[in-house]
């Protein structure tokens, strides 16, 4: 539903190859925007996630966090730092945050960016004493090894109430909704049990009235 999943591309017990250079992961800063705006659009063509503008990014570049490794410049020989994907930790409140938008570059998948991404953001998530950490994913299997479980989707209404109504998936949704720690047992941004819009049945052949 939420057009802005989680979308890994290492499995659970991928090891970044011994001889790859050591990951860094930090807070992203606003000098990371135009490579994250450039990862993340990447993936919008399909749904997969949704396209955010330059200025959505820096506007919002507080909640992601980065990927980076220090490589040789074959034609300079000197050192340069390499990106290599992004994630987000979205904080609706103590009871809830949400992973969103883990995606790593498609030329540097299995040196472990993935799950190195991941573990910043739920440790970021405890170190804000955040009660659940929620995601919405179409490959499950893989955060069963870092204690999500299957949930339903009304479990978490903020996450409803604020992404899931307006979604052009919403009655086509092919993701699985995950959390780790308690269900939440409150709702701040709307109703704690969010109302579905309702469908209209529309004959195209009905008369218009208009002559």
């Amino acid at each position: 539903m939420s057009t802005d999943l989680v979308t890994l591309d290492l499995g659970p017990h991928d090891p970044a190859p011994a001889t790859a250079a050591p990951i860094r992961v930090h807070k992203a800063r606003l000098q990371d925007a135009r490579n994250i705006f450039d990862l993340v659009n990447a993936y919008s063509h399909d749904g997969t996630l949704l396209r955010r503008s330059y200025a959505e990014l820096c506007e919002n570049i507080r909640d992601f966090t980065v990927a980076y490794r220090t490589i040789p410049n074959p034609e300079t020989h000197q050192p340069e730092e390499e990106f290599l994907g992004c994630g987000a930790l979205h904080l609706y409140g103590p009871h809830l945050a949400e992973v969103r938008s883990i995606v790593v570059r498609p030329d540097r998948r299995g040196l472990g960016a993935g799950d190195a991404i991941l573990q910043a953001l739920i440790a970021e998530a405890d170190d804000h004493e955040v009660a659940s950490v929620c995601l919405f994913t179409r490959i499950p299997d893989y955060f069963e090894h870092l204690g999500f479980r299957v949930a339903e989707r009304d479990a978490m209404p903020d996450k409803i109430y604020k992404d899931c109504q307006t979604c052009p998936r919403l009655y086509a949704c092919d993701e699985v909704a995950m959390v780790r720690g308690p269900l939440p047992n409150i709702a701040v941004l709307g109703p704690r049990e969010p109302q579905l819009p309702n469908l209209v049945q529309i004959n195209p052949l009905a008369p218009t009235g208009t002559r």
